[in-house]
């Protein structure tokens, strides 16, 4: 199973950390973050049974940046999905799609909850590779806190059952890709004010993607090529010049 960090921002009621802490014991998970939530007491404890000792371990940080230090992929959740490609900012991934996807996925996970009331808040949106939902009915979409994180870490558990996929970039390769990125938009005079967008977008479509080593070699290849051929030009145009 990938090594998962759960993170939640702003749980406003006890109860329902107890029950996630219970969900991760249930699933193998042991790493608990809470960023700036209420006060954990007996009905924490009461909910988590089995699952106390990860409340006593439970990291409670000020800032989500320090909830998500050491984790190279950070997936959102999300109740609410968007219609329509323009808003892709909020277009997630079913769940067991995007869990049976990982399947030996190497490095650190943390898997992003939001707030009972509101969820999460979009410069926290901004901040994941993927965001991920689970189905429902349209009627009600929206799951309680703690159920959604036990359905989320149960997909997570039982994709460990599919085949193993190829080997992903790594944590090195993958932000050498988005600093290549980066680079190309500043070559091409990409608009500033739209850069900071189509940089989310990419991270989403390569958060999605999870590409292998062997697909990461292939894209750096193309954008290694273009950032020559913006910074000196066409190497055929060259050779026609006079001098």
């Amino acid at each position: 199973m990938p090594d998962l960090r759960i993170v939640v921002v702003g749980a406003k009621f006890e109860g329902n950390v107890g029950a996630i802490a219970r969900s991760m014991a249930n699933f193998d998970v042991s790493e608990l973050y809470l960023v700036n939530p209420c006060e954990l007491g007996d009905d924490a404890y009461r909910r988590a049974k089995h699952g106390s000792s990860i409340l006593d371990g439970v990291h409670i940080v000020d800032t989500l940046d320090e909830a998500l230090e050491g984790c190279f992929l950070v997936v959102g959740t999300s109740g609410v999905t968007t219609k329509g490609d323009r808003n892709y900012t909020r277009i997630p991934v079913p769940v067991r799609e995007f869990a049976e996807h990982c399947r030996g996925y190497p490095e650190k996970i943390a898997i992003l909850f939001g707030r009972e009331d509101i969820g999460l808040l979009q410069d926290e949106l901004n901040l994941c590779d993927v965001l991920i939902t689970v189905p429902t009915g349209e009627e009600y979409p929206i799951l309680n806190l703690s159920h959604a994180a036990t359905i989320v870490m149960y997909e997570f558990f039982q994709a460990e059952h599919t085949p193993r996929r190829a080997e992903p970039a790594d944590r090195h390769e993958k932000e050498l890709m988005f600093d290549f990125f980066g680079d190309v938009m500043e070559g091409i005079e990409y608009p500033p004010a739209r850069r900071e967008m189509t940089t989310v977008m990419f991270r989403r479509m390569m958060g999605r993607a999870l590409p292998t080593k062997y697909e990461y070699n292939t894209i750096m290849g193309v954008f290694g090529d273009a950032a020559k051929i913006i910074k000196y030009g066409k190497p055929w145009e060259k050779k026609d010049q006079k001098p």
